[in-house]
């Protein structure tokens, strides 16, 4: 069985030499011939490329392909498309897997395929965050890690004509978030099965919580809400509702949790500063949880208000 890895990515360079290590130090089962690493730069402006290019020896499995700036679903569109396996897995770029993350999927999928009489599954791998650049597998998996999405693509893999068949990413999304939520719903009503998978373990690596990320945060939650909604058009049903937070029920829900938004990124500054600066940046994030989903709510209540929704 040849395996490809299907890995967008666009400005993170320092994280992605970690990603690609870990990935070329994979130990194999005897089903797997061998695998390839399709990286897709989506118009890095951060030297992705040139260091890539010059280091290439160093990933024997690495292929390294190019396109203009377009957003994740393109990326993997064009990595599916320029992949030779029989097998998709799609990671972030920010993330660093185990040297077992290959064959514990392919051992779920086999195992799985067995039992089903067919390939219509996919494996959703383990994804625990962290901030510690230095050593990211050191981090234990915590509460905050569990992970409810049906299909996301930080860590699962599929086989590659029962992804064909689903029709691929919607290039449509090409702000941040629910492209692969958006596929998965298509993955779902074809009847293909999650299987969780555990023992796949990958770690997700963002940078501690400062300040100044804030208004970067502020603008992912505007475009989710966005996207949300193109989402919901496509499958204008009560669980992507749901999925995307566009129900009377997270609007009271956030309103009251922010005491109608009096709890909001400038009342809370002054903590969140107190709580960054001795170290606390974990729970400085799930704080600023707090007025970042109001934010996101509102915005998608006012952009379905502006479409007739």
């Amino acid at each position: 069985m040849l395996l490809s890895v299907v890995i967008p990515t666009y400005n993170r360079l320092p994280i992605l030499k970690k990603c690609l290590d870990a990935l070329e130090n994979q130990i194999l089962i005897d089903e797997i011939s061998d695998y390839e690493i399709v990286i897709v730069d989506d118009g890095s402006t951060d030297g992705t490329v040139d260091w890539l290019n010059k280091n290439i020896s160093s990933f024997p499995h690495l292929r390294l392909f190019e396109q203009s700036h377009g957003g994740p679903a393109l990326g993997r569109n064009l990595g599916v498309d320029k992949s030779q396996g029989d097998l998709i897995i799609f990671i972030d770029s920010d993330l660093v897997v185990d040297k077992f993350f290959i064959c514990n999927h392919v051992n779920s999928l086999m195992r799985a395929w067995k039992r089903l009489g067919n390939r219509k599954c996919f494996t959703y791998g383990s994804v625990i965050n962290t901030s510690n650049f230095l050593s990211p597998n050191s981090e234990p998996f915590k509460l905050q890690d569990l992970s409810w999405a049906y299909f996301a693509t930080g860590n699962v893999a599929i086989d590659k004509k029962v992804l064909e068949k689903a029709g691929l990413f919607d290039t449509s999304f090409r702000l941040y978030g629910w492209e692969d939520l958006e596929l998965g719903e298509r993955l779902r009503n074809m009847g293909v099965k999650l299987i969780k998978c555990p023992k796949a373990i990958g770690y997700h690596w963002h940078p501690a919580l400062s300040l100044d990320q804030i208004p970067n945060l502020i603008r992912i939650e505007k475009e989710r809400a966005k996207m949300g909604l193109v989402f919901y058009r496509k499958h204008p049903t009560l669980r992507v509702k749901f999925i995307i937070q566009y129900t009377f029920f997270h609007r009271c829900l956030w309103e009251l949790l922010t005491l109608g938004g009096l709890i909001n990124i400038k009342t809370l500054r002054p903590l969140l500063a107190f709580l960054i600066k001795n170290g606390q940046s974990g729970v400085a994030m799930e704080l600023l949880r707090l007025p970042l989903n109001l934010i996101g709510v509102r915005q998608i209540f006012r952009e379905a208000s502006l479409i007739g929704l």
